[in-house]
């Protein structure tokens, strides 16, 4: 048996699969966020030290004979999060989150510095973890004084788990401090963060063993026999994972609260100016990247808090199938825009509302500018070189063929609608530790899961969707700078 963590921002959730990595059990447990001002987020470790513990002494309780029988754990983490160490392991603050946005200008200055961008392979967005540790110098130097060490989400819970300091190099990449390419901590970033190489975790690949589960917390969960931990991923990392997303052009598109487009590369190609993320991969040799959007169902939600109407009713409302674009144009930047505008400052609205407008009309507008902003995503990701070639669906947003149908029409690529099942972040950081303790090669692990339906670009529709998409782009530079 083998154990996948996935370590979110909202909870976590521990997944039990078998020798065959199909999935055997499921619990998780939720937890807060704090925002003690406005533009900060921000969690206790010891939050996720205690939802470790109760999900897994509650799986313990319910299958006993599964637990003792586990010999891996992988654990998938939100990004970018700053856990800060002192010299004797424990927590100096509250972990800054990926959506905490107060080094905003921190990030700017080191986005701005010399080599910063070329060795990291990224802009510097105010998520990352280097600006938060550089807006700590500047705001609490005594705070700053006392970190030893700085570690993500996914690599305190490594170091909770086995007692060391280890993470892997897809989360690593998003920090601002790992040369990418190199797939190594950089001694230039580090000193343009203001940090030195001992403060950081030790590095191994993700599906490599980082350290042994520690013989109390063993006893505790009543695993017997040495329990290996790998180094685990990122969740974007670990999503891919999940639904065999390694190679070159396999991806997905994933339609939560934000919008990811991710396709795995099989070399490194870079292209920062572009806002296109660009990390290692979880499993050696092979990177990824993806375009971000901040608000994909988040927009759906909006609407339905504005309107008194659920989602589910409100996509309802637009049935199964597109028959063209409206007139009605929506710009889904509630929260400002990573790919491919870098805009913290920038917001949505509606265009060309008018007397004849409903709320149809609007659910529609907002599905189509979700599609636009995934569209402008996949331009970004084919001007580093990479070719779109198999695309899954997934995420909340997918549940809604029409939407589904949009973006496949808009992209000008199908999408694979995956049968009923659990493939997500869990499972891609249980596949991690099957690696790790050789239960099979990367190849056989991470598989895709099957298809139930494909949907098809619209091809009678294509250049009406073209053309709208075209008048979308056209709006950014439009209203970028109004007060």
């Amino acid at each position: 048996m083998y154990v996948g963590l996935d370590l979110g921002t909202s909870g976590l959730r521990a997944l039990l699969v078998g020798e065959d990595g199909a999935p055997v059990a499921s619990l998780s447990e939720s937890y807060q966020t704090a925002h003690p001002h406005p533009g900060w987020s921000e969690q206790d470790p010891a939050v996720w030290v205690a939802a470790v513990d109760a999900v897994l002494t509650r799986m313990a309780a319910e299958r006993p004979e599964d637990m003792a029988a586990v010999r891996g754990i992988g654990v998938s983490g939100h990004m970018h999060g700053a856990v800060c160490l002192d010299s004797a392991g424990a927590v100096v603050r509250p972990c800054i989150l990926w959506n905490d946005t107060r080094s905003f200008a921190e990030a700017a200055a080191l986005d701005a510095t010399d080599d910063v961008r070329a060795l990291s392979g990224n802009i510097v967005f105010p998520g990352f973890t280097a600006p938060k540790l550089a807006w700590m110098a500047a705001h609490e130097p005594d705070a700053f004084a006392r970190v030893a060490h700085v570690v993500l989400p996914a690599g305190y819970m490594n170091f909770h788990l086995t007692g060391e300091l280890f993470a892997d190099m897809s989360d690593s990449a998003g920090t601002s401090w790992l040369d990418v390419g190199a797939r190594d901590w950089s001694p230039r970033l580090l000193e343009a963060g203001g940090m030195a190489r001992a403060q950081m975790p030790r590095l191994v690949e993700g599906s490599d063993v980082g350290g042994q589960l520690r013989q109390d917390l063993a006893a505790r969960w009543g695993m017997t026999g040495t329990v290996a931990v790998v180094g685990g991923a990122g969740d974007n990392a670990a999503s891919a994972c999940g639904v065999g997303a390694m190679r070159e052009g396999q991806g997905f598109v994933s339609l939560g609260t934000s919008g990811v487009l991710l396709t795995g590369r099989d070399g490194y190609a870079p292209l920062p100016e572009s806002a296109v993320h660009t990390f290692c991969h979880a499993v050696p040799g092979q990177w990824y990247q993806m375009g971000v959007i901040l608000a994909a169902t988040d927009s759906l939600n909006w609407l339905s808090r504005v309107t008194g109407t659920a989602p589910a009713d409100l996509a309802r409302e637009v049935g199964d199938e597109i028959s063209g674009p409206g007139r009605l144009r929506f710009l889904p930047y509630l929260s400002g825009e990573r790919t491919p505008h870098n805009d913290a400052r920038i917001r949505g609205g509606f265009l060309n509302i008018e007397q004849a407008t409903d709320r149809r009309a609007m659910t529609q507008a907002v599905m189509e500018g979700v599609a636009f902003a995934i569209g402008d995503c996949a331009l970004a990701l084919r001007q580093t070189g990479v070719e779109l070639q198999s695309l899954l669906a997934i995420g909340g947003g997918a549940a809604s063929r029409y939407w589904v149908k949009t973006i496949a029409t808009v992209l000008g690529v199908p999408l694979d609608l995956p049968e009923a099942g659990d493939f997500g972040a869990a499972l891609g950081a249980a596949r991690l530790a099957m690696v790790g303790c050789g239960a099979g090669t990367v190849e056989d692990v991470m598989v895709a899961p099957a298809v139930r339906e494909t949907v098809a670009p619209d091809a009678a529709l294509a250049d009406a969707y073209a053309e709208a998409f075209q008048a979308y782009r056209a709006t950014y530079p439009a209203v970028k700078d109004l007060p």
